[in-house]
């Protein structure tokens, strides 16, 4: 069996303090929101899996799509020795890219990282099991705070799939894309998932299916601070909405109060009113074109290489070169 080790950069204690800090702030505001990361405890995740397998949800298959077809030939681009993955969860669409950097032969190395132990160190077991040649180190952290503590020999390729830079705003994804060029050499490599804009009922549908489970898996943010924060929340009371913003061209989830109420967060030390149809936003989903993804990489110093999409052109997958600051790629 390959080494599997696993560094963790946060405790059960540090995601309670930036779980407080989150509600104290984003539940004060006069626009509700909470950030869509709480979302996923062991259930949370568990509803998401589910999710990715529901008919209405096209960005998993999509991306599986375009990973099967192209897994190859990103190993042959990039020749990495080091994968590092973001946000793992169970890393079922990495092993596609596994196997491929595994066959081209340069491949030593399997960093991935996310903020559940439990989760990472399950998924990181069976990478370990199925590549008894491959050093596993696994990273229990955020990536957006713990990107300079990853491990991994050079040259690197940083994985950032299913979409998920979609559920930044503008400014903080700026930021995002600049501290992973700033962690990387020019001549590493950065592959991105990203959900492309199409019609809006394909769109909405996908983020509200006829079996409940987005709703569900929506509502359990709510669960996550009542257990974490000793609040008193019924999620119940909140009915799902998802609603596709056109100016922005983003899906917005929310909770909508179905009824006045009153909601204590002992843990935040807050006491919550919410009127009548008032809502929580838990999550906006980014909808991309390729000039704009284009755009948004040059800006953060990296160099769009490759542009995939799926057959119905749904999903994009980038593969993006970081430069050497002055719009060239050092060899």
């Amino acid at each position: 069996m390959s080494d599997m080790d696993l560094d963790v950069h946060r405790s059960g204690t540090d995601i309670t303090e930036a779980l407080r800090a989150d509600v104290r702030e984003g539940l004060r505001a006069k626009r509700k929101w909470l950030p869509a990361k709480w979302f996923y405890d062991a259930r949370g995740s568990a509803l998401f899996e589910r999710i990715t397998e529901l008919p209405e949800y096209y960005p998993t298959r999509a991306e599986r799509e375009i990973l099967r077809g192209h897994a190859a030939g990103i190993a042959d681009i990039t020749a990495a020795h080091t994968l590092v993955e973001l946000g793992s969860g169970s890393s079922e669409k990495t092993r596609l890219l596994l196997d491929a950097l595994g066959a081209h032969g340069t491949l030593r190395t399997f960093v991935p990282l996310d903020v559940s132990e439990s989760a990472l160190a399950e998924a990181a077991r069976a990478i370990a099991k199925e590549h008894p040649a491959l050093a596993v180190h696994g990273v229990v952290g955020d990536f957006t705070e713990h990107l300079d503590l990853l491990p991994g020999e050079r040259p690197r390729l940083v994985a950032f799939l299913g979409g998920t830079i979609g559920n930044f705003l503008p400014l903080d994804r700026a930021k995002f894309l600049r501290s992973v060029r700033e962690v990387l050499d020019p001549g590493e490599w950065l592959l991105l998932g990203t959900d492309l804009v199409k019609e809006r009922e394909t769109l909405e549908r996908a983020y509200d299916d006829r079996e409940g489970v987005t709703a569900e898996f929506n509502r359990n943010v709510l669960a996550v601070i009542n257990e974490r924060l000793g609040a008193d929340f019924d999620p119940g009371a909140f009915e799902h909405v998802s609603y596709w913003d056109a100016g922005n061209e983003w899906i917005e989830m929310r909770l909508r109060a179905r009824k006045p109420m009153k909601v204590r967060v002992p843990g935040a030390g807050i006491e919550v009113e919410f009127a009548e149809g008032e809502y929580i936003r838990t999550e906006i989903s980014v909808k991309f074109r390729q000039e704009g993804v284009r755009a948004e990489l040059a800006e953060a110093g990296f160099r769009l290489d490759r542009w995939w999409t799926d057959e119905e052109g749904r999903f994009g997958v980038s593969l993006s070169c970081a430069t050497d600051g002055a719009g060239g790629m050092i060899e």
